[in-house]
């Protein structure tokens, strides 16, 4: 990864502490989820369970997703049933908002882990997978478009593309507002998606929310052939 990054984070005494602090937070935390039963309800037959979960906790039911979301994103969790979830519980608008809100910062949190916190641990994942390590020239080449692109296409795991991006001089307002907008597509559908499951047989509900989802995952099947036309070649992809 480049070099400029390097310098700027350090290494040495300090990385290893800010490693060892981060490594007993996120074993801290995953502890809690655990005893919590958070984890076993990560799937799509549980979404249901996590519903009420989070319909317990009242107007903090929001905060609640969001952070769900975050944890999943640290954790490489699977992200598709917290999306559904978010129409379920919320209704496909409000849940899209904050499914949004939860990847973005989700997204955010572990591209400041991987920059700040445990860079050595994250290069050594980097360094095993040769698809991941285009990201960074990549980046030095196409700047923002290459983030546009891993976001869109699924060419990399998003989970441990987030950490990925952390070593790379993307700037983290940039990763912020690109990651934002180009995993909007993607979240609409799901959360649409999912609103279909409490929409209480109201045919024209129903109707509506799958058209709109239809639309945005027939969006999301076109983009990759456009890129791959568009950019492709540049990227090896």
């Amino acid at each position: 990864m480049s070099q400029k990054v390097v310098r700027m984070h350090g290494s040495g005494k300090d990385g290893r502490m800010k490693l060892l602090i981060t490594v007993a937070c996120i074993a801290v935390v995953a502890f809690v989820l655990k005893k919590l039963g958070v984890v076993q309800y990560l799937s799509l037959e549980n979404t249901a369970k996590l519903k009420d979960w989070i319909a317990g906790y009242g107007a903090l039911g929001p905060v609640i997703y969001i952070a769900l979301f975050v944890t999943a994103c640290i954790f490489f969790l699977p992200g598709l049933p917290i999306g559904v979830l978010g129409g379920v519980a919320f209704g496909p608008v409000k849940g899209a908002l904050f499914a949004s809100i939860g990847a973005t910062l989700g997204a955010t949190a572990a591209f400041l882990i991987a920059r700040y916190a445990a860079r050595s641990m994250v290069e050594s994942w980097v360094e095993k997978n040769p698809q991941l390590k285009k990201l960074d020239e990549g980046v030095r080449q196409q700047g923002w478009r290459m983030l546009m692109i891993t976001r869109l296409v699924p060419i990399f795991p998003f989970n441990l593309q987030n950490y990925a991006y952390g070593l790379t001089d993307i700037p983290l307002l940039t990763y912020i507002v690109v990651s934002f907008l180009c995993m909007l597509p993607g979240t609409i559908a799901y959360t649409f998606a999912g609103g279909t499951l409490t929409s209480g047989g109201d045919i024209k509900k129903i109707l509506t929310y799958l058209g709109i989802a239809a639309v945005f995952f027939v969006m999301l099947s076109l983009i990759p052939g456009w890129i791959r036309k568009k950019h492709g070649g540049n990227l090896g992809i």
